[in-house]
Protein backbone atom coordinates (compact mmCIF):
# COMPACT_ATOMS: atom_id res chain seq x y z
CA UNK A 1 0.00 0.00 0.00
CA UNK A 2 1.15 3.80 -0.95
CA UNK A 3 0.64 6.10 1.41
CA UNK A 4 1.58 10.08 0.01
CA UNK A 5 0.79 12.53 3.37
CA UNK A 6 1.23 16.19 1.70
CA UNK A 7 0.27 19.59 2.05
CA UNK A 8 -2.92 19.92 0.57
CA UNK A 9 -1.62 22.14 -2.40
CA UNK A 10 0.40 19.09 -3.57
CA UNK A 11 -0.90 17.37 -6.45
CA UNK A 12 -0.97 13.14 -5.25
CA UNK A 13 1.07 11.30 -7.29
CA UNK A 14 0.53 9.43 -10.16
CA UNK A 15 -0.35 5.62 -9.93
CA UNK A 16 -3.05 3.27 -8.62
CA UNK A 17 -3.49 2.13 -4.84
CA UNK A 18 -2.38 5.25 -3.20
CA UNK A 19 -4.26 6.91 0.08
CA UNK A 20 -3.49 10.40 0.47
CA UNK A 21 -3.77 12.39 3.32
CA UNK A 22 -3.28 16.31 3.77
CA UNK A 23 -0.45 17.06 5.78
CA UNK A 24 -1.37 19.30 8.41
CA UNK A 25 -4.70 19.58 6.70
CA UNK A 26 -7.82 21.17 8.57
CA UNK A 27 -10.75 20.98 6.15
CA UNK A 28 -12.43 17.75 5.15
CA UNK A 29 -11.77 16.72 1.24
CA UNK A 30 -13.38 13.94 -0.86
CA UNK A 31 -10.83 11.02 -0.65
CA UNK A 32 -8.42 12.29 1.25
CA UNK A 33 -7.79 12.08 5.17
CA UNK A 34 -5.84 14.75 6.66
CA UNK A 35 -3.24 14.77 9.81
CA UNK A 36 -1.74 17.20 12.15
CA UNK A 37 -4.27 20.25 11.28
CA UNK A 38 -3.78 21.54 15.18
CA UNK A 39 -0.35 21.53 15.21
CA UNK A 40 0.75 24.89 13.16
CA UNK A 41 -2.19 26.72 15.00
CA UNK A 42 -1.26 25.49 18.60
CA UNK A 43 2.33 26.31 18.46
CA UNK A 44 1.47 29.96 16.57
CA UNK A 45 -0.90 30.46 19.43
CA UNK A 46 1.98 29.91 21.84
CA UNK A 47 4.27 31.68 19.84
CA UNK A 48 6.77 28.70 19.89
CA UNK A 49 9.25 28.86 16.39
CA UNK A 50 10.24 25.07 16.05
CA UNK A 51 13.78 24.76 13.49
CA UNK A 52 12.99 23.64 10.15
CA UNK A 53 14.42 20.27 10.59
CA UNK A 54 12.05 19.80 13.92
CA UNK A 55 9.20 20.69 11.51
CA UNK A 56 10.24 17.50 8.45
CA UNK A 57 10.71 15.19 11.73
CA UNK A 58 7.11 15.99 13.27
CA UNK A 59 6.25 16.06 9.48
CA UNK A 60 7.28 11.97 8.91
CA UNK A 61 6.48 10.96 11.89
CA UNK A 62 2.54 12.42 10.92
CA UNK A 63 2.82 10.53 8.09
CA UNK A 64 3.77 7.27 9.83
CA UNK A 65 1.04 7.64 12.43
CA UNK A 66 -1.34 8.27 9.06
CA UNK A 67 -0.31 5.11 7.40
CA UNK A 68 -0.74 3.04 10.92
CA UNK A 69 -4.15 4.24 11.18
CA UNK A 70 -5.25 3.73 7.43
CA UNK A 71 -3.68 0.54 5.94
CA UNK A 72 -5.30 -2.67 7.58
CA UNK A 73 -3.30 -5.20 8.83
CA UNK A 74 -6.16 -7.75 7.32
CA UNK A 75 -5.07 -7.58 4.07
CA UNK A 76 -1.70 -8.48 4.21
CA UNK A 77 -0.48 -11.97 3.54
CA UNK A 78 -0.31 -13.04 7.50
CA UNK A 79 -2.55 -10.90 8.46
CA UNK A 80 -0.28 -8.74 10.41
CA UNK A 81 2.80 -7.41 8.95
CA UNK A 82 1.75 -5.14 6.03
CA UNK A 83 4.06 -3.52 3.34
CA UNK A 84 4.27 0.32 3.44
CA UNK A 85 5.84 2.51 0.62
CA UNK A 86 5.55 6.19 2.50
CA UNK A 87 5.85 9.32 1.04
CA UNK A 88 6.36 12.57 2.59
CA UNK A 89 6.46 16.16 1.82
CA UNK A 90 9.86 17.56 3.37
CA UNK A 91 11.50 21.00 3.21
CA UNK A 92 15.10 19.48 3.28
CA UNK A 93 14.14 15.88 0.94
CA UNK A 94 18.42 15.50 0.00
CA UNK A 95 18.93 15.66 3.85
CA UNK A 96 16.19 12.98 4.88
CA UNK A 97 17.30 10.43 1.38
CA UNK A 98 20.61 10.29 3.72
CA UNK A 99 17.89 8.72 6.49
CA UNK A 100 15.91 6.56 5.15
CA UNK A 101 17.72 3.23 6.70
CA UNK A 102 18.15 4.22 9.97
CA UNK A 103 14.20 5.49 10.15
CA UNK A 104 13.19 2.07 8.42
CA UNK A 105 14.97 0.07 10.81
CA UNK A 106 13.66 1.86 13.54
CA UNK A 107 9.88 1.98 12.34
CA UNK A 108 9.97 -1.81 10.75
CA UNK A 109 11.16 -2.90 14.40
CA UNK A 110 8.02 -0.40 16.33
CA UNK A 111 5.13 -1.72 13.85
CA UNK A 112 6.50 -4.95 12.60
CA UNK A 113 5.85 -3.92 9.19
CA UNK A 114 7.56 -3.25 6.25
CA UNK A 115 8.37 0.75 5.22
CA UNK A 116 10.13 1.87 2.70
CA UNK A 117 10.35 5.84 2.38
CA UNK A 118 10.36 8.64 -0.34
CA UNK A 119 10.61 12.50 0.54
CA UNK A 120 9.61 14.67 -1.93
CA UNK A 121 10.03 19.09 -1.57
CA UNK A 122 7.08 20.90 -0.50
CA UNK A 123 7.17 20.39 2.86
CA UNK A 124 5.98 22.43 5.80
CA UNK A 125 8.37 24.79 6.85
CA UNK A 126 6.31 28.32 8.48
CA UNK A 127 7.97 31.21 9.39
CA UNK A 128 8.39 32.14 13.04
CA UNK A 129 5.19 33.86 14.65
CA UNK A 130 5.04 37.34 15.12
CA UNK A 131 6.67 37.76 18.87
CA UNK A 132 8.19 34.73 19.02
CA UNK A 133 11.10 33.96 21.29
CA UNK A 134 13.03 31.07 22.32
CA UNK A 135 11.74 29.35 25.78
CA UNK A 136 13.82 29.32 28.86
CA UNK A 137 13.12 25.66 30.15
CA UNK A 138 15.65 23.58 30.47
CA UNK A 139 14.29 20.21 29.45
CA UNK A 140 11.37 18.74 28.16
CA UNK A 141 9.41 16.03 29.59
CA UNK A 142 6.51 14.21 28.00
CA UNK A 143 3.53 13.94 30.37
CA UNK A 144 1.03 11.46 28.69
CA UNK A 145 -1.34 11.28 31.97
CA UNK A 146 0.30 7.83 33.01
CA UNK A 147 1.41 7.01 35.81
CA UNK A 148 5.19 6.69 34.48
CA UNK A 149 4.91 10.12 33.11
CA UNK A 150 3.59 11.78 36.45
CA UNK A 151 6.66 10.19 38.14
CA UNK A 152 8.88 11.53 35.46
CA UNK A 153 7.47 15.29 35.89
CA UNK A 154 7.65 15.15 39.93
CA UNK A 155 11.14 14.47 39.74
CA UNK A 156 12.10 16.52 37.11
CA UNK A 157 11.42 19.60 39.17
CA UNK A 158 12.43 17.52 42.59
CA UNK A 159 15.61 17.67 41.06
CA UNK A 160 15.67 21.56 40.28
CA UNK A 161 14.60 21.58 36.83
CA UNK A 162 12.65 23.54 34.58
CA UNK A 163 10.33 21.06 32.64
CA UNK A 164 8.51 22.41 29.25
CA UNK A 165 5.83 19.35 29.80
CA UNK A 166 4.33 17.93 26.51
CA UNK A 167 1.59 15.94 26.06
CA UNK A 168 -0.43 14.46 23.29
CA UNK A 169 -4.30 14.37 23.88
CA UNK A 170 -6.05 11.22 24.27
CA UNK A 171 -9.85 10.99 25.25
CA UNK A 172 -9.90 10.68 28.69
CA UNK A 173 -6.50 11.85 29.77
CA UNK A 174 -6.42 15.77 28.31
CA UNK A 175 -8.18 17.00 31.94
CA UNK A 176 -5.34 15.11 33.86
CA UNK A 177 -2.60 15.98 31.60
CA UNK A 178 -3.86 19.82 32.73
CA UNK A 179 -4.60 19.34 36.03
CA UNK A 180 -0.88 17.31 36.70
CA UNK A 181 0.89 20.03 34.56
CA UNK A 182 -0.76 23.24 36.71
CA UNK A 183 -0.12 21.25 39.78
CA UNK A 184 3.58 19.72 39.22
CA UNK A 185 5.14 22.61 37.73
CA UNK A 186 2.77 26.07 37.44
CA UNK A 187 5.57 28.08 36.53
CA UNK A 188 6.84 26.58 33.11
CA UNK A 189 4.85 25.84 29.84
CA UNK A 190 2.37 22.70 28.96
CA UNK A 191 2.20 22.03 25.79
CA UNK A 192 -0.79 19.72 24.39
CA UNK A 193 -0.86 18.55 20.61
CA UNK A 194 -3.06 16.04 18.98
CA UNK A 195 -1.94 14.09 15.93
CA UNK A 196 -5.84 14.19 14.47
CA UNK A 197 -5.50 11.53 11.76
CA UNK A 198 -8.38 11.41 10.10
CA UNK A 199 -8.03 8.10 7.52
CA UNK A 200 -10.05 8.49 4.34
CA UNK A 201 -11.73 5.05 4.99
CA UNK A 202 -12.01 2.85 7.91
CA UNK A 203 -9.00 2.95 10.83
CA UNK A 204 -7.07 -0.14 11.25
CA UNK A 205 -6.61 1.26 14.80
CA UNK A 206 -3.38 -0.97 15.84
CA UNK A 207 -1.61 2.91 16.43
CA UNK A 208 1.97 0.73 16.82
CA UNK A 209 3.35 4.28 15.52
CA UNK A 210 1.59 6.39 18.04
CA UNK A 211 4.68 6.66 20.16
CA UNK A 212 6.77 8.69 17.37
CA UNK A 213 4.35 11.10 16.79
CA UNK A 214 4.88 11.83 20.83
CA UNK A 215 8.59 12.34 20.48
CA UNK A 216 8.24 14.39 17.71
CA UNK A 217 6.00 16.92 19.42
CA UNK A 218 8.62 16.60 21.84
CA UNK A 219 11.51 17.33 19.37
CA UNK A 220 9.34 20.67 18.73
CA UNK A 221 9.26 21.92 21.86
CA UNK A 222 12.94 20.82 22.08
CA UNK A 223 14.07 22.93 19.23
CA UNK A 224 11.93 26.07 20.56
CA UNK A 225 13.94 26.32 23.89
CA UNK A 226 16.57 29.02 24.40
CA UNK A 227 19.36 26.17 25.16
CA UNK A 228 19.12 24.64 22.11
CA UNK A 229 19.15 27.61 19.89
CA UNK A 230 22.32 28.66 21.67
CA UNK A 231 24.31 25.79 20.53
CA UNK A 232 23.32 23.62 23.92
CA UNK A 233 21.20 20.33 24.15
CA UNK A 234 18.40 18.97 26.38
CA UNK A 235 17.10 15.96 27.42
CA UNK A 236 13.63 14.54 26.16
CA UNK A 237 12.46 12.62 29.26
CA UNK A 238 10.34 9.81 28.15
CA UNK A 239 9.40 8.28 31.36
CA UNK A 240 8.59 4.24 31.43
CA UNK A 241 9.48 1.78 33.54
CA UNK A 242 11.84 -0.84 32.63
CA UNK A 243 9.60 -4.15 32.45
CA UNK A 244 6.91 -2.34 30.06
CA UNK A 245 10.09 -0.74 27.97
CA UNK A 246 11.27 -4.17 27.17
CA UNK A 247 7.99 -6.17 26.82
CA UNK A 248 9.26 -9.45 26.74
CA UNK A 249 6.31 -11.52 24.82
CA UNK A 250 4.44 -13.33 28.04
CA UNK A 251 4.14 -16.25 26.13
CA UNK A 252 5.29 -18.02 22.66
CA UNK A 253 1.68 -16.28 21.32
CA UNK A 254 2.52 -12.86 22.23
CA UNK A 255 5.94 -12.77 20.59
CA UNK A 256 6.49 -9.89 17.77
CA UNK A 257 4.26 -6.63 17.39
CA UNK A 258 1.98 -8.03 19.34
CA UNK A 259 3.98 -6.74 22.60
CA UNK A 260 4.50 -3.22 21.85
CA UNK A 261 8.14 -1.56 21.45
CA UNK A 262 7.00 2.07 21.68
CA UNK A 263 9.64 2.78 24.18
CA UNK A 264 12.39 -0.30 23.74
CA UNK A 265 15.63 1.46 24.04
CA UNK A 266 16.80 -0.28 20.65
CA UNK A 267 13.95 2.30 19.14
CA UNK A 268 14.95 5.11 20.70
CA UNK A 269 18.83 4.43 20.26
CA UNK A 270 18.13 4.31 16.70
CA UNK A 271 15.91 7.62 16.37
CA UNK A 272 18.12 9.24 18.24
CA UNK A 273 20.88 8.59 15.26
CA UNK A 274 18.42 10.32 12.87
CA UNK A 275 18.37 13.46 15.76
CA UNK A 276 22.09 13.69 16.11
CA UNK A 277 22.46 13.69 12.20
CA UNK A 278 19.73 16.13 11.54
CA UNK A 279 21.19 18.57 14.42
CA UNK A 280 18.22 18.41 16.47
CA UNK A 281 19.90 18.46 19.88
CA UNK A 282 17.11 16.46 21.58
CA UNK A 283 18.69 13.63 23.60
CA UNK A 284 15.68 10.95 24.39
CA UNK A 285 16.15 9.73 27.92
CA UNK A 286 14.25 6.97 29.93
CA UNK A 287 15.15 7.89 33.54
CA UNK A 288 13.57 3.99 34.67
CA UNK A 289 14.76 1.89 32.12
CA UNK A 290 16.00 -0.23 35.14
CA UNK A 291 13.29 0.45 37.68
CA UNK A 292 10.25 -1.86 38.02
CA UNK A 293 6.84 0.55 37.99
CA UNK A 294 6.63 -0.30 41.67
CA UNK A 295 10.14 1.05 42.54
CA UNK A 296 9.37 4.62 40.27
CA UNK A 297 6.34 4.85 42.96
CA UNK A 298 8.50 4.11 45.88
CA UNK A 299 11.48 6.02 44.95
CA UNK A 300 9.32 9.43 43.42
CA UNK A 301 11.11 12.41 44.76
CA UNK A 302 8.31 14.18 46.35
CA UNK A 303 5.59 11.30 47.81
CA UNK A 304 2.83 13.78 48.83
CA UNK A 305 2.45 15.32 45.36
CA UNK A 306 2.68 11.41 44.25
CA UNK A 307 -0.57 10.20 46.53
CA UNK A 308 -2.32 13.12 45.55
CA UNK A 309 -2.29 12.63 41.77
CA UNK A 310 -1.42 8.78 41.10
CA UNK A 311 -4.59 7.90 41.19
CA UNK A 312 -6.39 9.87 38.58
CA UNK A 313 -3.83 8.63 36.30
CA UNK A 314 -4.45 6.52 33.47
CA UNK A 315 -2.54 2.95 33.17
CA UNK A 316 -5.34 0.88 31.49
CA UNK A 317 -4.75 -0.25 27.71
CA UNK A 318 -8.91 -0.44 27.03
CA UNK A 319 -9.83 2.58 28.83
CA UNK A 320 -12.12 4.23 26.32
CA UNK A 321 -13.53 0.14 25.68
CA UNK A 322 -14.44 -0.12 29.24
CA UNK A 323 -15.96 3.80 30.00
CA UNK A 324 -12.76 5.72 31.03
CA UNK A 325 -12.63 3.12 33.65
CA UNK A 326 -9.64 1.18 34.29
CA UNK A 327 -10.46 -2.87 33.24
CA UNK A 328 -7.98 -4.71 35.92
CA UNK A 329 -7.11 -7.00 33.89
CA UNK A 330 -4.83 -6.34 31.15
CA UNK A 331 -1.73 -5.88 30.91
CA UNK A 332 -1.16 -2.63 32.14
CA UNK A 333 -3.83 -2.57 34.04
CA UNK A 334 -2.10 -5.44 36.07
CA UNK A 335 1.50 -3.86 36.35
CA UNK A 336 -0.24 -1.09 37.78
CA UNK A 337 -2.14 -2.86 40.11
CA UNK A 338 1.20 -4.79 41.36
CA UNK A 339 3.11 -1.86 41.51
CA UNK A 340 0.95 -0.25 43.81
CA UNK A 341 1.05 -3.37 45.56
CA UNK A 342 4.86 -2.88 46.04
CA UNK A 343 4.47 0.62 47.11
CA UNK A 344 2.81 -0.54 50.27
CA UNK A 345 -0.31 1.35 49.62
CA UNK A 346 -4.55 1.39 49.45
CA UNK A 347 -5.60 1.09 46.04
CA UNK A 348 -7.67 4.44 45.52
CA UNK A 349 -7.72 4.70 41.21
CA UNK A 350 -10.27 6.66 40.36
CA UNK A 351 -13.70 4.59 40.02
CA UNK A 352 -11.81 1.29 40.91
CA UNK A 353 -11.23 -1.43 38.57
CA UNK A 354 -14.24 -2.78 36.12
CA UNK A 355 -12.70 -6.76 36.64
CA UNK A 356 -11.47 -6.16 40.43
CA UNK A 357 -11.66 -9.77 41.81
CA UNK A 358 -8.97 -11.47 38.99
CA UNK A 359 -8.60 -14.76 41.41
CA UNK A 360 -12.91 -15.22 40.39
CA UNK A 361 -12.52 -18.22 38.10
CA UNK A 362 -14.13 -17.17 35.17
CA UNK A 363 -13.45 -15.90 31.94
CA UNK A 364 -13.86 -12.24 32.27
CA UNK A 365 -11.00 -13.05 35.60
CA UNK A 366 -9.17 -15.48 35.77
CA UNK A 367 -9.64 -17.07 32.36
CA UNK A 368 -8.89 -13.43 30.61
CA UNK A 369 -6.60 -14.24 28.30
CA UNK A 370 -4.33 -11.32 29.54
CA UNK A 371 -4.65 -12.66 32.85
CA UNK A 372 -3.91 -16.14 31.93
CA UNK A 373 -0.92 -14.90 30.21
CA UNK A 374 0.67 -13.39 32.87
CA UNK A 375 -0.01 -16.26 34.94
CA UNK A 376 1.42 -18.51 32.60
CA UNK A 377 4.57 -16.38 32.50
CA UNK A 378 4.87 -16.93 36.36
CA UNK A 379 4.38 -20.35 36.58
CA UNK A 380 7.33 -20.88 33.18
CA UNK A 381 9.79 -18.69 35.47
CA UNK A 382 9.28 -20.98 38.48
CA UNK A 383 9.63 -23.73 36.77
CA UNK A 384 12.63 -23.18 33.98
CA UNK A 385 13.89 -20.01 35.46
CA UNK A 386 14.38 -16.20 33.98
CA UNK A 387 16.91 -16.79 31.30
CA UNK A 388 14.80 -19.94 29.67
CA UNK A 389 11.18 -17.92 29.54
CA UNK A 390 13.29 -14.68 27.86
CA UNK A 391 14.72 -16.85 25.89
CA UNK A 392 15.84 -14.88 22.40
CA UNK A 393 13.72 -11.56 23.66
CA UNK A 394 16.97 -9.86 24.70
CA UNK A 395 20.57 -10.19 23.08
CA UNK A 396 24.01 -8.00 23.04
CA UNK A 397 23.72 -7.02 19.71
CA UNK A 398 20.74 -4.92 20.61
CA UNK A 399 21.11 -3.97 24.08
CA UNK A 400 24.73 -4.05 24.59
CA UNK A 401 25.19 -5.64 28.09
CA UNK A 402 21.85 -7.23 28.82
CA UNK A 403 22.52 -7.62 32.68
CA UNK A 404 20.60 -5.01 33.66
CA UNK A 405 17.80 -5.04 31.62
CA UNK A 406 17.08 -8.82 32.30
CA UNK A 407 17.35 -8.01 36.61
CA UNK A 408 14.60 -4.92 35.77
CA UNK A 409 12.29 -7.56 33.74
CA UNK A 410 12.85 -9.99 36.39
CA UNK A 411 11.66 -7.69 39.60
CA UNK A 412 8.75 -6.92 37.45
CA UNK A 413 7.55 -10.01 37.11
CA UNK A 414 8.17 -10.73 40.89
CA UNK A 415 5.67 -7.69 41.16
CA UNK A 416 2.94 -9.41 38.76
CA UNK A 417 3.75 -12.91 40.81
CA UNK A 418 3.04 -11.33 44.71
CA UNK A 419 -0.35 -9.33 42.92
CA UNK A 420 -1.50 -12.74 41.28
CA UNK A 421 -0.76 -14.61 44.90
CA UNK A 422 -2.51 -11.91 46.70
CA UNK A 423 -5.29 -11.95 44.46
CA UNK A 424 -5.98 -15.81 44.14
CA UNK A 425 -5.26 -15.86 41.27
CA UNK A 426 -3.90 -20.20 40.45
Amino acid sequence: MKVACLPASLPTPLGSNILRFDLYGREPSAGRGRVGGLVPPVLKRLRLAPTERAWDFASIALAVVAADEAVSRLDSPDGWTRQIELIVAVAAPAFWDTQKDELRRALDFLTGDIWSLTFVPGGHSPAPPNGSRPRPENVVCLLSGGMDSLVGAIDAVAAGQRPLLVSQKAKGDSADQLAFAKRISPGTLHLQLSHNARPPGPSERSQRGRSIVFLAFGVLAASSLAVTRDGGSVDLLVPENGFISQNVPLTPLRTGSLSTRTTHPFYFRQLQKVLNAAGLSARISNPYEFKTKGEMLAECRDQAILDQLAWSSTSCGRYSRTGFQHCGRCVPCQVRRGAVTAWGKADRTAKGYKYDPLGQRDRWHTRFDDVRSVAMAIDAIAQNGLEHWIGGAMNGEMLGDVAPYRDVVGRGIAELATLHQHLGVT
